[in-house]
């Protein structure tokens, strides 16, 4: 069932890609309760008195994805530009909130062997985002594959899957990428001690 909806997915996605807005319209139900689940996820990472609402960022995402303009390869694709989009919504929502609120939104991210990220006191998401974008510069493979499993909460196989590479390589550059991002918000604090 689970890959029939995928397929279903896919074919639409390439209908709207094709110019089709009806097919949009069949879409949005079959992504919008992903895309909920995905801001959810993202939003429990957060610090508790976030005020920004998993609907709103739902809302916000699904504007920006249907004005682009992409030729969508697939669902992995779409989600993965999803959770792009909502990174970026996030982010660009912690810094205003950090430059109105001196240190408010301060989270320490503790990256271990699952998708999801233990959350502690001590580093803000712009400083995940910087390191994140210093990771991208020096290995764009690297930084795609924390972008996708860790904003996007695809699989080893979904992520190998959107990016034509291996599993074995996915989880090998997964270790190496969040071992880099650990080491560089480590001395990030530090510094701001």
């Amino acid at each position: 069932m689970e890959v029939a909806r995928s397929n279903d997915i896919t074919a639409l996605l390439a209908q709207w890609s094709a110019g089709n807005r009806e097919a949009l319209h069949e879409l949005t139900p079959l992504i919008y309760q992903e895309l909920r689940q995905l801001a959810a996820r993202e939003l429990r990472r957060e610090r508790p008195d976030h005020t920004l609402q998993s609907t709103a960022l739902v809302h916000e995402a699904y504007l920006r994805l249907a004005g682009q303009r992409i030729h969508w390869q697939n669902r992995e694709h779409f989600f993965a530009i999803a959770a792009r989009i909502i990174r970026r919504i996030l982010v660009s929502y912690a810094r205003g909130h950090n430059s109105s609120k001196r240190g408010g939104g301060m989270t320490r991210l503790v990256f271990d062997d699952s998708i999801a990220v233990r959350v502690n006191n001590g580093v803000n998401l712009g400083e995940l985002d910087d390191a994140l974008s210093t990771l991208s510069k020096i290995d764009p493979q690297q930084g795609r594959i924390i972008e996708l499993r860790f904003f996007g909460g695809l699989t080893l196989e979904e992520t190998a899957r959107v990016m034509g590479i291996s599993t074995s390589t996915v989880s090998r550059d997964w270790n190496l990428a969040r071992a880099w991002l650990h080491r560089a918000l480590s001395r990030s604090a530090a510094h701001a001690t």
